[in-house]
């Protein structure tokens, strides 16, 4: 956290692969894939797993409040190795991508014209 204690918004998609996938877990993953098809996901604090019928890449997506992108990385990716090993699901190749909304939401402001 830096001195001020301030935290911006961040958003954290921790990308991976599935790799060697029982057959229980298969299955329940085919089993629910519409629930957690992209087009109906959103950011969370608990994290949202997104992949396609295929059952070969996936997405864990966490909106994270965090001193800096650093931070909000490193919780994403303890939050993703502890989901993934409490339901079983075997995973690869993580990696996480952060998007700082707090900059974003900053920029917007800056674009309005003035009013007057």
């Amino acid at each position: 956290m830096d001195d001020t204690g301030a935290h911006h918004v961040y958003r954290v998609t921790v990308r991976g692969r599935f790799h060697e996938l029982s057959d229980e877990a298969r299955s329940q993953l085919a089993a629910a894939q519409a629930e957690h098809d992209i087009s109906v996901s959103g950011y969370t604090p608990e994290g949202t797993l997104t992949y396609d019928g295929r059952l070969d890449f996936f997405n864990l997506r966490y909106e994270v409040r965090a001193a800096s992108g650093d931070d909000a990385a490193t919780h994403a990716m303890v939050e993703a190795d502890t989901f993934l090993r409490t339901m079983r699901y075997g995973a690869r190749d993580l990696r996480p991508d952060v998007v700082d909304v707090s900059a974003i939401w900053d920029d917007v402001e800056h674009r309005r014209p003035a009013r007057g």
